[in-house]
């Protein structure tokens, strides 16, 4: 029933997606940039919807968790995060990959919508201890496209993957600014 309403809203906004991944995706880790907007989630949403990723979860600050909202996010799939903690979320969420089937989640590389000077390396370390592919997922406001690449495996190069990643998502434009706080053409 939501489908419809994340085509309806899309529509109306002017967006689409555009999704590379081959049927069915199989476990995965959405990598979306860049989050440079509250818009992003509202996004996420509906592409969600659209690209029938009911299996997708998504990490989120623990603040968003709280009350009145709390409910609504983890309906829509959250997981809340202590960033302040030094609590191993990635060990946390290899076990999810390890132990849910179809499991897949959303991860923001950047960790905020605040500039960076570079991406988390999280998402990587989760990648490799589950042996699951990324999916890249761009919201380029540029476009109005929010796209799903297809599945792109982390090699043993740390540094080198995450360069390429940065580079990767530098194409497309953010709603505040690019990935990496990098201005917008």
């Amino acid at each position: 029933m939501f489908r419809p309403l994340a085509q309806l809203t899309f529509r109306i906004w002017g967006w689409k997606v555009v999704d590379h991944r081959p049927q069915p995706m199989g476990q995965c880790i959405y990598l979306v940039a860049p989050h440079t907007s509250n818009w992003d989630f509202l996004l996420g949403v509906c592409a969600r919807s659209i690209g029938r990723l009911k299996n997708t979860k998504y990490l989120g600050k623990k603040e968003l968790f709280r009350w009145p909202y709390g409910w609504l996010f983890r309906a829509l799939g959250g997981y809340p995060v202590d960033r302040g903690k030094a609590a191993n979320i990635t060990e946390q969420v290899v076990g999810y990959f390890k132990t849910i089937p179809h499991f897949s989640i959303g991860i923001a590389p950047e960790g905020t919508r605040k500039q960076v000077r570079s991406l988390k390396s999280g998402f990587w370390h989760i990648a490799r201890g589950a042996n699951v592919p990324l999916i890249l997922t761009s919201f380029d406001y540029g476009r109005k496209e929010v796209t799903f690449s297809e599945p792109w495996w982390c090699t043993a190069d740390k540094d080198k993957d995450i360069a390429w990643i940065t580079n990767y998502f530098q194409q497309y434009v953010g709603k505040n600014r690019n990935v990496l706080g990098s201005q917008q053409p």
